[in-house]
């Protein structure tokens, strides 16, 4: 196999592996909206990206030190955190990956591998009170690639940044003009 053919399978592989980040604020945007059909679809979703073993945790200063294990116990965090909370949306930014090891069949793909991902988030979550609550974030993922699956995070670290509470609506267009 050709070093282009190589290289266009890790190009491949790096592609894949952003798109599970991509998918999963899909996912807990659908979560957020805690009606029964929009949290299975987001639930399926957390289903396809992460391995059945995943593990999660939260850190970060003015975070609660919050552990969780399998897609089904994440769906369970995430829906107990943005029940009472309005529609949100999460935004992602600047992703690294870094594949450790990436082994191809004869044909150029993959059969096994690893990466590490590193993934910026800007989460927006409407309050009930006209505010918003802007949670800043990296997604650290360990992500491992399994032949007749594909690639999957095998373990999440949400680490917090940094976030405010900011009003919406006319308070911010009031404020403005004054």
């Amino acid at each position: 196999m050709s070093s282009y053919q190589q290289e266009l399978a890790r190009v491949v592989a790096v592609q894949n592996i952003e798109y599970l980040r991509r998918a999963y604020a899909k996912a807990t945007d659908l979560i957020g909206l805690a009606d029964q059909e929009s949290v299975q679809a987001g639930r399926q979703i957390y289903h396809r990206i992460f391995s059945p073993d995943v593990e999660f945790t939260i850190s970060g200063e003015g975070t609660d030190a919050i552990q969780a294990s399998g897609p089904d116990g994440w769906v369970d965090v995430v829906a107990e955190a943005l029940a009472p909370l309005g529609p949100t949306q999460h935004l992602i930014g600047t992703q690294l990956v870094e594949i450790q090891s990436l082994d191809l069949d004869a044909n150029g793909s993959p059969h096994s591998g690893q990466a590490q991902m590193e993934s910026y988030v800007q989460a927006w979550h409407e309050m009930t009170d006209e505010k918003v609550w802007l949670f800043l974030g990296t997604y650290l993922d360990e992500v491992c690639f399994y032949p007749d699956v594909g690639w999957q995070i095998t373990n999440m670290e949400l680490r917090r940044v940094t976030g405010e509470i900011r009003p919406i609506g006319e308070s911010v267009a009031v404020a403005v003009k004054a």
